[in-house]
């Protein structure tokens, strides 16, 4: 089962996809935690996503680039959070793979999903404001959206997140 949950900032998306990975069987569950943290908010954005999950007995497995070298048991839960995150580290990253990114996120997507039994995937919605942005922020855009795409089309449940309401775009057959 592969599940994509997506959203704006503070939507809820974090927590719905939990409720989705909670439901879904092995026990194992793995939290693939994307965010490195830089300063001060990002270490309280960790703490707080800890707290949310403290009781629900995931493993975090800290993965910032190479999604494809992460060391995954047979028959497990995996959410991951979030491929935003993932996408920057490898885009702007010096260890990252820099502009051509896409695939090897790809890669290590289609790697982790033929090792677990469930995966739950959390994107950011980031392409409402109608803004434009410099050349690497407008690629970054890209290959974020093309992932996104390429997930959706692959994934058996696809949810929105808007203010706390799950919008189910695709909606896995149990």
């Amino acid at each position: 089962m592969w599940i994509v949950v997506t959203g704006g900032s503070g939507s809820g998306k974090s927590a719905f996809a939990e409720e989705k990975a909670m439901e879904l069987e092995p026990e194992e569950k793995i939290y693939i935690a994307t965010m490195e943290p830089y300063d001060e908010e990002s270490f309280r954005r960790i703490k707080r996503h800890q707290q949310m999950r403290k009781e629900k007995k995931f493993r975090t497995l800290e993965c910032y680039r190479h999604l494809e070298k992460a060391k995954i048991e047979p028959e497990t839960t995996i959410l991951l959070e979030c491929m935003s995150n993932l996408v920057a580290n490898e885009m702007f990253h010096p260890e990252g793979r820099g502009e051509k990114c896409g695939d090897a996120i790809w890669e290590g997507l289609v790697h982790l999903s033929s090792r677990c039994r469930n995966l739950v995937v959390v994107t950011n919605n980031v392409f409402d404001d109608g803004q434009q942005y410099d050349e690497g922020s407008m690629r970054y855009l890209e290959i974020l959206a093309d992932i996104n795409e390429r997930m959706a089309a692959r994934a058996d449940g696809f949810y929105e997140v808007v203010c706390g309401i799950p919008l189910a775009w695709k909606k896995e057959q149990k």
